[in-house]
């Protein structure tokens, strides 16, 4: 594939789960964990982190109302997209219209910091022009998914809070198998902060 892949981080959810726990004042995106490397970073830092340096085109898609969030996605290299919207498929669409030149695409969600840059470097690795790439972890799909330029335009047209799935019923999907627990593990409530 010549043109690159770039890589969509979704974080304009609000999540309400977590901050009905942890309070209303609490953004999970800012909520200290430690990675799989040891180190403790916020939730939305551990997500950059893992990150593909080789993913040169970065977005991160989120709402104007997060400026730690968007602070830290600048000091990472990535363009913000802002929107009003706190849908999946509205931030989704939002994102790959950034970008919709590219070669494919790699969504990447904010609330999940415990992805092991191994598997993304797979789910990478299986991104083609007419397939979605998915990390499989004991018979379960996982993310980061990858999508091929063929997707664009679907991807474009999502909205409210519906996401990609509907796309796979019409896709070759590529089940990149992983020994990686993390690639099921999404921070909706505080005690999922801790790994293992």
């Amino acid at each position: 594939m010549s043109e690159p892949i770039g890589v969509i981080v979704l974080a304009a959810g609000q999540g309400s789960r977590f901050r009905q726990v942890a309070g209303a004042e609490k953004d999970k995106l800012l909520a200290d964990c430690a990675g799989r490397d040891g180190a403790v970073r916020s939730v939305i830092e551990q997500v950059l982190v893992n990150l593909p340096v080789s993913l040169e085109r970065r977005v991160l898609v989120t709402t104007a109302d997060r400026p730690q969030v968007i602070r830290m996605a600048q000091a990472y290299g990535f363009e913000i997209v802002l929107i009003e919207s706190t849908g999946m498929g509205d931030s989704i669409a939002a994102g790959v219209a950034a970008c919709a030149q590219l070669g494919g695409w790699l969504i990447v969600l904010g609330d999940m910091p415990f992805i092991l840059p191994s598997s993304i470097e797979q789910v990478l690795a299986g991104i083609a022009e007419d397939c979605i790439s998915v990390p499989v972890h004991e018979g379960e799909f996982g993310h980061p998914v990858g999508f091929g330029r063929r997707f664009g335009p679907g991807l474009m047209e999502l909205a409210g809070d519906r996401g990609a799935k509907p796309l796979f019923a019409q896709a070759r999907v590529v089940e990149v198998a992983v020994d990686d627990p993390g690639v099921l593990w999404d921070v909706d409530v505080p005690e999922k902060l801790v790994f293992g």
